[in-house]
Formats: C-alpha cells, sequence, structure tokens
C-alpha cells in the first residue's frame, strides 16, 4: 500500500505523526490529514499505512465489521487465518486484498452480511 500523501476526502496534507494526536496517547504512528483528520494506522517497521485513510464513519464501520467478523470466525472455530481464507473466497479477492484496513462502506456491509448469512 502506498504512503499517502494527499488526504482522499479534502485533498488536505498528509502527514506521518504520533497517534497521540488523535488518542491522547502513543499506540504508534498513522497517517493523518491536517484538515479533516481522517487518518491510517502504520506499521511499526515499514512505515507502511495499514489500509486507507479513513474519516469517523469509514472508521466506525470498520470497526463494526471487525467486530461482527471476529465473532463469527471465533463462533465457527476457525483461526483468525482460516477466517480470512473464507472471507477471501467469498468475497471474490485476493487473500492479500482481503483485509478490512483496505474496504470501503459497501464490502464492509458485504461482509457483516456473509457473516450473518453463515453463521
Amino acid at each position: 500500500m502506498k504512503k499517502p500523501t494527499i488526504c482522499r476526502y479534502c485533498g488536505g496534507k498528509v502527514i506521518l505523526t504520533n497517534s497521540s494526536r488523535i488518542y491522547g496517547k502513543d499506540y504508534g504512528n498513522i497517517y493523518l490529514c491536517t484538515n479533516c483528520n481522517a487518518f491510517v494506522g502504520v506499521d511499526k517497521k515499514s512505515e507502511k499505512p495499514l489500509g486507507t485513510l479513513a474519516n469517523s464513519i469509514l472508521r466506525a464501520k470498520r470497526k463494526e465489521t471487525h467486530n461482527v467478523f471476529d465473532s463469527f470466525w471465533k463462533a465457527k472455530n476457525m483461526t483468525r487465518t482460516e477466517g480470512y481464507k473464507w472471507l477471501s473466497q467469498k468475497m471474490g479477492l485476493p487473500p492479500k486484498s482481503t483485509h478490512i484496513g483496505y474496504f470501503e462502506m459497501e464490502d464492509c456491509q458485504k461482509v457483516i452480511d456473509l457473516c450473518n448469512e453463515a453463521a
């Protein structure tokens, strides 16, 4: 995933900064839009983004999606890896692209629907 420099929401400047600017506590670095506060977490070693920039609405949807998906694979006695393999097949995506941090609103809703249908 490419390091963001321009915000996809507002066109503002994106900087690499500490997450304490958002959370008030250090959870590592983030890429943060200096204008609208969209952000994405960062891999500690490579400084690569862990997904795409997300505004507060998309972050809330991704969090909901993770909660549903994590509950699903645990209830099905799968490992996390097995859960993502199942999700990759159901969504018709390559495994490397099957990451909730890459998903948009529609993708998140599809994950929720798939998990609920298969529960």
